[in-house]
C-alpha cells in the first residue's frame, strides 16, 4: 500500500535522520541563526520560474514545458563534458534548448514524446547524440509520454489538475514515475529525496499552471549546488578527505554515504534555516536564494561536488 505520509514529509524525516548520523558532513548549527537573518526577503528570490521564458504561452504548453524540463533536470555531474552555449551553465544550456524547441514547435504530442530517442533529444539541445546523458534524457521523457497516454488523455494539464490544488499531492504523484525517481539507501534504510518531483510542483505554481496553497511545505530541492553554497558559506562542514576529493574534481558515487549525506544534510540545514527565520522564508524559497547565490563568481570559482546520476 502507498504511504499515507506525503513524499515531502518523508523526505524531511529521512534527511533529518541522516543528518543525525552523518560521518562525512556536519551541519554547523551555531551558524544557522546568523545565516538565516542574512537571507534576503522572499520577493527578491522567486521570479516566475523557468516557464517565464515562454512568454504568453497557453496553460497546456506551460504545463508541458515544466514537466518535460523537470523530467530532465539532472546531469550536473556531466556538465563539464557537454557543449555549453556561450556564457551559459550546463543547466541553462539545456533549458535554453527546451525553450527554443517550445517556441518553434510547441509541446511534443504525448505519442511522439513516448518514442523519443537520444538523437531526437540531442538535436533539441545541440549535443552529441552519443553522449550518455542524451539517452538518459530520452528515457525520462519517454516515461513522461507513457504516463500521459496511460492516465491523462495524452495531455499535460490534467497532471497538474490531478493534484487537487496541492503541491504535496503533485509531488506524491510524480514520485511514482520513473522519470522523477530519487531514492537512495543509507544505513540500510531508504532515503527519499525527490528533488525533481518537488521542484516540478513549485515550477507549475510559479508558471501559473496551478495554485498550490501548500507549496511552502515542500522541502529544499537537493542537488549539488545547494550543498556547495552551504559549504562555502560555512553552514556545512565536510570531513577533510571528502573536501579534498571534491576540490580535486573527483566524481562521487551516487548513493555512497558521502553523497547521500551531502544532499540530506543540505535539506535538513535548510529546514533549520526556515525555522530560524520564523518561517519568514520557506524551504523552497531558501532553496531558490541559495541556488541563485551559487551562480556568483565566488561560488563558481570553487569546485563543487559532482556525481553522475539521474537524480540531479
Amino acid at each position: 500500500m502507498p504511504s499515507s505520509t506525503p513524499t515531502s514529509d518523508r523526505v524531511r524525516e529521512a534527511c533529518a535522520w541522516v543528518a543525525g548520523r552523518a560521518r562525512w558532513v556536519r551541519i554547523e548549527e551555531e551558524a544557522i541563526e546568523a545565516y538565516a537573518r542574512a537571507l534576503p526577503d522572499r520577493g527578491s528570490s522567486d521570479e516566475g520560474g523557468p516557464a517565464a521564458a515562454l512568454g504568453a504561452a497557453d496553460r497546456e504548453t506551460r504545463a508541458a514545458f515544466v514537466l518535460c524540463l523537470d523530467a530532465i533536470n539532472f546531469g550536473s555531474g556531466w556538465w563539464p563534458t557537454i557543449d555549453k552555449r556561450p556564457g551559459l551553465s550546463g543547466y541553462s544550456t539545456v533549458a535554453a534548448g527546451m525553450v527554443d524547441r517550445f517556441r518553434a514547435d510547441g509541446a511534443w504530442p504525448a505519442a511522439e514524446l513516448a518514442e523519443l530517442n537520444a538523437a531526437d533529444v540531442a538535436a533539441v539541445l545541440g549535443q552529441d547524440p552519443a553522449h550518455p546523458l542524451m539517452e538518459d534524457f530520452a528515457r525520462s521523457l519517454r516515461d513522461v509520454g507513457a504516463h500521459l497516454l496511460a492516465g491523462f488523455g495524452g495531455r499535460f494539464e490534467p497532471v497538474a489538475d490531478a493534484a487537487g490544488g496541492s503541491a504535496l499531492a503533485l509531488a506524491d504523484l510524480l514520485a511514482t514515475w520513473d522519470a522523477f525517481a530519487d531514492t537512495s539507501t543509507y544505513g540500510g534504510r531508504p532515503v527519499p529525496i525527490f528533488k525533481r518531483a518537488q521542484i516540478a510542483a513549485a515550477d507549475l505554481d510559479r508558471a501559473g499552471v496551478a495554485s498550490f496553497g501548500d507549496r511552502d511545505r515542500l522541502t529544499a530541492f537537493a542537488d549539488n549546488l545547494v550543498p556547495h553554497v552551504l559549504r562555502v558559506d560555512g553552514v556545512l562542514r565536510l570531513e577533510p578527505a571528502l573536501e579534498a576529493a571534491i576540490e580535486a574534481g573527483e566524481l562521487l558515487e551516487h548513493g555512497s554515504p558521502e553523497e547521500v549525506e551531502l544532499r540530506a544534510c543540505a535539506v535538513h540545514a535548510v529546514e533549520l534555516l526556515a525555522v530560524a527565520s520564523d518561517r519568514h522564508l520557506s524551504p523552497p524559497e531558501i532553496d531558490v536564494v541559495l541556488w541563485n547565490r551559487g551562480r556568483a563568481p565566488r561560488y563558481k570559482a570553487l569546485p563543487r561536488p559532482r556525481s553522475r546520476n539521474t537524480a540531479y
